[in-house]
């Protein structure tokens, strides 16, 4: 019986140690390659001083190896801290900072942003790097060799794990309004029960080639990933370039005979506005899902026109409460682009709740903030009682159980069913990703020359759907916005950057003396719908 999320992969091994487990490019993995190699690597950990709770991060594109890491970390007992390869060392070592890792798995082009974070004699003395990429020798001496070739030192057999289905898995840092990641506290037991629900509920079997686009960072990913493993599905990787080339992404999926796919709905928007899916193509898919913003009803009734034989799956959830608690399968197709999609009813062993400000339920179509209840609710996040405390809550109704408060607008509608309405506070999502603009905000008025600034969001609709913007006031001349971008990239990931610029003299300001935001927005809304050329201090991404 599966008690903690690696033995989806031990019990692959153990029946089908042959079949295909993870596919990328022309390259692949066994369940059986999986389990040996992961075994090999927790022994190396263990070895080299891993405790079980210890935080052991990855910084490493998407490939099968890190999979072996992720695995092997979990069967040292040990809790997985995925970082973003393209991530800023400055970020990047916020989130070493919080977990306080001892130990970083490493591969592939990340040795400048290691170099960065190695400049300071203090993470030389604290990190211990694990050099795993077999195609490239470690960089220098400060690197651990643990590659295919040194691990074949240590036994293959199964390594005893200390650990229990509520310990934490892993730890999975968000957006955060004060500039600082949040770390989000997932349990083996939270991973565990999504798998098995989603199995069950969209019949995944052995014969399933699954799309991996998400990268390893995103909650998405564990889904993909453990719901492969547990049926013994093959999971097959999907390049990063793919998703900005849409006919290659095409092109993937027919090459590849995909039956299922689930990624952010900004790639299915984009491959529609390129008009890159024939009538009847992709004959093996039989379900497509996305996860993590809204899909424009135009795209959705596009890709249903030209693939009557699939299912289209809506999934929802934050990542606090484990990738995904609510699902919706269209039951046909959409009759106009004003169609709302809803985000439909709650998983197996959750609960929705659209309640008030005094968290009484609201009737149905009245517009309430969304909570969520149930096996997914996170334990919080890491080492952070304050916003622990004021995000997951007391259940008014169920004395024992929590919600976690979304901060997603939402009502019931006369079908029963769940409609998200939007976001409450000043966090968006854009392409899938979870942004706190008080982050953005943040690192820009740390910036030198920066006098004030304030960071909106704008809805520009299309592929974008939403846009960064940032207004600043600048101390000296020449704080031009390029100048501004180039800094701030050095702080925070691509994602992030704004879109649109205002360089001004001084920022509006309110009766109360406050920066007034709304009048910002009103700018930039006026701005980025006239030509860039016409605009001396937009500057445009």
């Amino acid at each position: 019986m599966t008690q903690l999320l690696q033995d989806f992969v031990t019990e692959q091994a153990e029946t089908r140690p042959y079949a295909r487990a993870v596919v990328y490019g022309s390259s692949s993995m066994s369940y059986g390659d999986l389990e040996s190699r992961s075994n090999r690597l927790a022994r190396a950990l263990q070895e080299g001083g891993c405790q079980p709770g210890d935080r052991v991060a990855l910084l490493m594109p998407k490939c099968p190896m890190a999979i072996v890491a992720l695995l092997g970390v979990y069967k040292a007992g040990a809790i997985y801290v995925p970082l973003d390869p393209t991530s800023p060392a400055t970020r990047l070592k916020k989130i070493l900072e919080s977990c306080e890792n001892r130990w970083v798995l490493a591969g592939g082009p990340v040795v400048t942003v290691l170099d960065e974070i190695l400049q300071d004699p203090r993470w030389q003395e604290r990190l211990s790097i694990g050099w795993l990429d077999d195609s490239r020798s470690a960089p220098d001496a400060r690197y651990i060799d643990v590659t295919r070739e040194t691990l074949v030192g240590y036994s293959d057999g199964p390594v005893p794990c200390p650990r229990v289905p509520q310990d934490p898995a892993h730890i999975l840092f968000t957006s955060g309004s004060t500039g600082i990641p949040k770390g989000v506290v997932i349990s083996h037991a939270n991973v565990i029960h999504l798998v098995q629900w989603a199995t069950r509920h969209f019949s995944m079997r052995a014969s399933d080639r699954m799309s991996g686009h998400p990268p390893l960072y995103f909650d998405m990913s564990f889904l993909d990933l453990f719901g492969a493993a547990a049926v013994g599905a093959e999971l097959h990787l999907i390049p990063p370039e793919l998703s900005t080339l849409p006919n290659k992404l095409a092109d993937f999926i027919r090459e590849s005979g995909l039956t299922q796919w689930f990624s952010v709905p900004a790639v299915l928007n984009y491959m529609a506005k390129f008009d890159v899916v024939g009538f009847d193509d992709f004959p093996a898919l039989r379900r497509v899902m996305w996860a993590g913003d809204v899909l424009p009803t135009s795209a959705l009734i596009y890709w249903m026109k030209r693939l009557p034989h699939a299912a289209f799956t809506n999934l929802y959830g934050p990542t606090e409460t484990t990738v995904v608690s609510s699902h919706h399968t269209v039951p046909c197709c959409p009759r106009d682009a004003q169609s709302v999609i809803p985000i439909g009813s709650a998983c197996e062993g959750e609960q929705l709740l659209v309640l008030d400000e005094l968290m009484r339920p609201l009737p149905r179509g009245v517009v309430g903030e969304l909570y969520i209840a149930g096996v997914g609710v996170a334990a919080g996040y890491w080492r952070d009682e304050e916003r622990t405390n004021a995000a997951f809550v007391h259940h008014p109704y169920v004395p024992t159980e929590r919600l976690y408060k979304t901060g997603d607008l939402a009502k019931v509608g006369d079908d029963g069913l769940v409609y998200f309405l939007g976001r409450s506070d000043s966090q968006i999502k854009s392409r899938g990703y979870r942004i706190e603009l008080g982050e953005v905000e943040a690192a820009v008025g740390g910036l030198d020359g920066i006098r004030e600034c304030a960071v909106v969001a704008v809805h520009v609709g299309g592929f974008e759907s939403v846009a960064i913007c940032c207004a600043y006031a600048a101390t000296a001349n020449g704080t031009t916005p390029a100048v501004v971008r180039r800094e701030l990239s050095r702080l925070i990931p691509g994602y992030m950057l704004p879109a649109h610029w205002l360089a001004l003299d001084a920022l509006p300001t309110n009766a109360n003396g406050k920066i007034d935001r709304r009048r910002v927005q009103d700018l930039f809304e006026a701005s980025v719908s006239t030509p860039a050329a016409t605009l001396d201090t937009a500057v445009h991404s």
